[in-house]
């Protein structure tokens, strides 16, 4: 049998330490190297076989009812909010007051313009008078020409002078004025966007005025469908309330893609259209489009995922049992569904539900409803 002695002394308590730490990083190591790496669980998911379906491919398109003019007010000049009598939803006509800022700087600045013009105006006098005076003196040869001329460009200075400070006073009394918010034309406040108290800027928006007058239908159309509108296309727009038609001629069309949607929005100026209610709901339909059917591959917007700045999907491997991710290319959206341009083909089988908490190459289950509970006597008694 091995016996281990320590030695005695001062060292001993050392060298007792020392084995006692071997042995400690013996233990830790071993307990490290026994530990398994963690595996992924396996998710239960809801699955979809890709499928053709049809889609309704007339041009029918959902508007909404603007004014064409609508214009946001805001004050020329800057100050803090102290009145504001105009209310989303209130009609409005051409030049009542909607809302008024603190003038009384604006108005000492008038009244001090005003302090000016009296003191030029007193100055240009008495240099007119002083001129026909020195005038009357060069009459009788009692001063030089050269005199004269000097009092002459006194009287043109305190004139330009007077001019001015009246053109000066002018525009401190228009910023006065400035300080109430007048309606530009008549009609119907749509929004507000600034309260009693608060310190605006020139310019800054403070309610949204929508015009009366004409009226546009605004509707976003897809890529594919853009190409068939053109500025001057007759449409045809109906209120599905009531059932009424109004024609319609495009108006504008966008010129680049909504960066969020990526759909194009287009202007229809309808006719005969003034007192329909702003933001009503029209049904939009291309006169010259025949209507017409395609089949195309449909997908529940659950089962979309956003990869970078496009859309995926993931796709099931029913060898291994796991999930890869597809991207895919989103031509519209169809109610709760969108169609699929491009990256799926038929019999494919998608993950429908729960796609933010997968990961690519992880295994999966397919989900199966729990089978109702049989009904007893007693359940059955108990419900009664």
């Amino acid at each position: 049998m091995f016996h281990f002695s320590l030695p005695q002394g001062p060292g001993r308590w050392a060298l007792r330490l020392s084995v006692v730490s071997a042995f400690t990083a013996v233990a830790l190591l071993s307990a490290c190297s026994r530990q398994e790496a963690v595996q992924e669980p396996v998710r239960s998911v809801k699955l979809l076989t890709v499928g053709s379906s049809v889609l309704n491919a007339q041009g029918e398109y959902a508007a909404e009812v603007r004014a064409r003019v609508e214009s946001r007010l805001g004050f020329r000049v800057g100050g803090k909010l102290v009145q504001r009598q105009a209310e989303a939803g209130q009609r409005v006509g051409a030049g009542q007051v909607l809302a008024q800022i603190d003038a009384q700087d604006y108005q000492l600045g008038a009244q001090a313009a005003l302090a000016g013009v009296t003191a030029a105006q007193t100055q240009r006098d008495l240099a007119a008078a002083e001129f026909k005076r020195f005038e009357a003196l060069k009459a009788q040869n009692f001063i030089s020409g050269v005199e004269l001329e000097r009092r002459e460009a006194s009287l043109k200075a305190a004139e330009a002078t007077l001019a001015q400070v009246k053109a000066q006073a002018q525009a401190q009394s228009n910023q006065a004025g400035y300080a109430k918010l007048q309606a530009t034309a008549a009609g119907v406040i749509t929004a507000v966007d600034a309260e009693i108290g608060q310190v605006v800027s020139a310019g800054q928006p403070v309610v949204r005025l929508a015009h009366d007058g004409p009226r546009d239908a605004v509707f976003a159309v897809s890529d594919q469908a853009i190409l068939a509108i053109k500025p001057g296309q007759t449409m045809q727009a109906v209120w599905p309330g009531t059932g009424q038609i109004f024609k319609g001629r495009v108006r504008e069309v966008g010129a680049g893609a909504d960066p969020v949607t990526r759909t194009y929005t287009v202007k229809l100026a309808l006719e005969a259209a003034d007192r329909l209610p702003l933001g009503a709901t029209l049904t939009v339909l291309a006169a010259d489009e025949a209507p017409r059917t395609a089949q195309v591959i449909k997908l529940p917007t659950s089962a979309l995922r956003q990869e970078g700045a496009g859309s995926a999907v993931w796709v099931l491997d029913e060898a291994t049992m796991t999930v890869r991710l597809q991207p895919v290319q989103v031509s519209t959206v169809d109610g709760n569904e969108v169609v699929i341009a491009s990256g799926l083909s038929v019999g494919q089988k998608v993950v429908s539900a729960g796609v933010h908490v997968l990961s690519p190459g992880q295994k999966v289950s397919v989900y199966s409803a729990p089978a109702p509970a049989p009904v007893t006597a007693a359940s059955a008694a108990t419900q009664r």
